[in-house]
């Protein structure tokens, strides 16, 4: 009797032994799986840490975004999917600090503007797309410096311009870093779209790209580039808060600068957006169209700066006319657009 029972007891341990042995062999393969994994972006993206503490810091970031990624896709029944990109080593944090930079002024320092100059437009296409009407530059990449502002208003500018004169010119956002220092700007630690604005009509026009190349840093105004315009403004305007029927009636006439808040845009690899999102307005972008998806989903085409491996080739399509008047993370709470 004692014979059997021993010889249960140590059955027993041993299939318990075995489950954890297997549990224990899964856990090491699926770590080196992620390993392996990380190895891989590192490569793809030209990563590189300074010693090994830091490499098994970024590893550990690298993983708990990868699961995030995993779990949300694998869940299904969502009408946009996140994917592993350049950002996967970053923190929260981290990623907000260096890929935003949109820092808005209380309302009542700011300028005041005269009237919304589309507020009488009745009618709009049912869809448009500003890069088929070739008034879209293509993607740039903001880098490690928080400045969105500039390349949200370039882009806006960009887009005027060619509906006006014809030509398609890729304008300056380093002019706009190292030069547009009054107000609020404050180069890559964030400044807003309408410092900038005021900067390029009190300098009479921006330069060209080719002339004050992207640095990703700021530096000392080149005054020589400066005085050699490419692109000009008169002013600008604001789109009435928290009112997507005027932020669609300026974007039927032309691309428009718009912050918003992107606490849930890092990852975004396709769809239509419609994620949680507050309207902590972080990030500045700008709308160069709006359409309707297959399954009737209407949504705002928005221009970012963050690279052409980001999003759908450095595009996002947002949800557009949602029940909060001020939009889908707070898109129509500070949009405005260039005069020319």
């Amino acid at each position: 009797m004692a014979l059997t029972l021993n010889t249960n007891i140590i059955i027993s341990l041993l299939m318990v032994l075995s489950i954890w042995a297997s549990l224990a062999m899964s856990r090491t393969l699926y770590e080196a799986s992620i390993a392996e994994r990380h190895e891989q972006w590192m490569a793809r993206h030209g990563r590189t840490y300074e010693d090994q503490a830091e490499k098994e810091k970024r590893f550990k970031i690298f993983k708990q975004n990868l699961e995030f990624i995993e779990k949300f896709n694998n869940a299904g029944n969502q009408t946009y999917k996140l994917s592993i990109n350049q950002f996967a080593d970053l923190t929260d944090d981290e990623f907000l600090a260096s890929r935003t930079g949109y820092k808005p002024v209380p309302s009542q320092s700011r300028t005041a503007t005269t009237s919304f100059g589309y507020e009488n437009l009745t009618e709009v296409p049912t869809s448009l797309d500003w890069r088929e009407k070739d008034a879209v530059t293509q993607v740039k990449d903001q880098g490690n410096c928080g400045c969105c502002w500039a390349f949200s208003a370039v882009a806006a500018m960009e887009g005027i311009t060619q509906i006006k004169t014809g030509k398609l010119i890729s304008l300056s956002e380093q002019q706009l870093l190292d030069c547009s220092t009054n107000g609020n700007n404050q180069g890559c630690n964030g400044g807003m779209m309408e410092n900038a604005y005021n900067y390029i009509i009190n300098n009479q026009g921006l330069t060209s790209e080719t002339n004050y190349p992207y640095q990703a840093t700021e530096g000392t105004c080149d005054t020589q580039q400066e005085t050699a315009p490419a692109a000009q403004i008169q002013s600008y305007e604001k789109v009435p808060s928290n009112n997507e029927e005027a932020l669609l009636q300026a974007v039927a006439k032309q691309p428009v600068s718009v912050a918003i808040d992107s606490s849930g845009f890092r990852y975004y690899n396709g769809g239509v957006f419609d994620g949680n999102c507050g309207t902590n307005l972080n990030h500045a972008v700008t709308i160069i169209g709006y359409g309707t998806a297959d399954d009737g989903t209407k949504y705002w085409l928005i221009k970012n700066s963050w690279g052409q491996t980001w999003g759908e080739n450095g595009y996002m399509r947002i949800k557009r006319d949602v029940e909060a008047a001020e939009g889908l993370c707070g898109l129509a709470k500070d949009a405005s657009y260039p005069v020319a």
